[in-house]
C-alpha cells in the first residue's frame, strides 16, 4: 500500500505538494520526498513533531539522534502507519535551524502500489515555492522587518544621526599647545650612552 501525504508550506500564501510514500517506508524517506517536492536547499537538520487534530507540535522524531544516551527515536526507525496511523493523522515537519521551514502533513488516504514507480513520488503540485523560508508576517525569515530593528535602536540607544550631526569632532583639540612645556610633558626621549 501506498500513503498519499499532503504537505503544505506554512506560509500567506497556499502551496502544497501531495507525495506519496509507500507504508513500508520511513519518515526519513517523507523527508526526502519533502526535500524534493519543494527544492529544499543543503542537508539541514529537520524534525518530525507527532500532532494532534489542531495542529498543536507532539514529541518530536528528529533526523538524527540528539539524546545524551543515544537511544531516541529517529525518522528511520518510524514507519510510515505509526506516524499516520489512519486517514487524517497530521504531523509538522521543521526544516532548517537559521532558515526554518515549516510544513503541515496530512495522510489523504491509502492507494494501490504501482508497479515500476520509485517512491516517495511527488504526484501534485500547488503554487510556487519561495526562494527563502517564508515568514507568516511577510517580512524578513526571522519575522521581523527591517523597520522593526531601526525602531528597536532608536528606542535604546536614541537617534545616533541627530547626536553626531549636532557636534563636530573636529579641531577638538586646538586647545592643545604643542610647544607649552610647562605643561609637564615632554616627548623626547634621552638615549643612555652604554659603553
Amino acid at each position: 500500500m501506498v500513503y498519499k501525504v499532503r504537505v503544505i508550506l506554512d506560509a500567506k500564501e497556499t502551496i502544497f505538494r501531495d507525495i506519496e510514500v509507500k507504508e513500508k517506508q520511513t519518515l526519513w524517506n517523507l523527508h526526502l520526498g519533502i526535500k524534493s517536492a519543494f527544492n529544499l536547499p543543503g542537508e539541514e537538520l529537520s524534525s518530525f513533531y507527532f500532532s494532534d487534530d489542531e495542529w498543536n507540535e507532539g514529541n518530536a522524531v528528529p533526523l538524527e539522534d540528539m539524546s545524551d544516551d543515544g537511544d531516541g527515536e529517529i525518522m528511520s526507525d518510524i514507519y510510515l502507519p505509526e506516524g499516520f496511523p489512519a486517514v487524517g493523522s497530521k504531523m509538522r515537519f521543521q526544516y532548517g535551524f537559521i532558515e526554518l521551514w515549516e510544513f503541515f502533513c496530512e495522510l489523504l488516504e491509502i492507494v494501490d502500489e504501482k508497479t515500476a514507480v520509485n517512491y516517495p513520488l511527488t504526484v501534485y503540485r500547488f503554487g510556487n515555492v519561495p526562494l527563502k523560508a517564508p515568514s507568516k508576517t511577510g517580512s524578513s525569515s526571522n519575522g521581523k522587518s527591517k523597520s522593526s530593528a531601526t525602531s528597536f535602536m532608536d528606542d535604546d540607544f536614541g537617534d545616533f544621526d541627530s547626536e553626531f550631526k549636532e557636534s563636530s569632532f573636529e579641531d577638538e583639540d586646538d586647545d592643545y599647545n604643542d610647544d607649552d612645556e610647562d605643561e609637564g610633558y615632554n616627548d623626547v626621549f634621552e638615549e643612555d650612552d652604554e659603553d
